[in-house]
């Protein structure tokens, strides 16, 4: 998967709960919204609207932010309340990337694996 049909797949099931993500949609929808962080800081900041301008693309990014971290935690057999150890300090963000580096597994609870769905 390529960044911009990740970053399509991730829009189309912007509020899909349910299904498996393979790892690569994860981290290229990961690399759009820092990217997509950076250009909204830059800009938000020559017009004197930083803060502004980001707290709207974070709320507009909310969604599909946590509808893709679960279907990823699906993919590894994983239910997606995992996604609450965000709110542990450091510890929480560590064990986040530790589980989102795993790779798919075959069929699960979840459905088939988005590797074998998509040959």
């Amino acid at each position: 998967m390529d960044f911009m049909q990740a970053v399509k797949t991730v829009l189309n099931n912007y509020a899909n709960f349910n299904d498996r993500s393979r790892r690569s949609e994860y981290w290229w929808w990961a690399l759009a919204v820092f990217i997509l962080n950076i250009i909204v800081s830059f800009v938000g900041g020559a017009i004197g609207m930083a803060e502004l301008l980001s707290g709207i693309v974070s709320l507009a990014l909310i969604v599909p932010n946590i509808a893709v971290g679960m279907r990823r935690f699906h993919d590894i057999g994983k239910s997606g309340w995992w996604l609450l150890l965000v709110f542990i300090p450091f510890l929480g963000w560590i064990a986040l990337i530790y589980f989102f580096v795993q790779p798919s597994q075959g069929p699960n609870q979840y459905g088939e694996g988005p590797l074998q769905a998509a040959a």
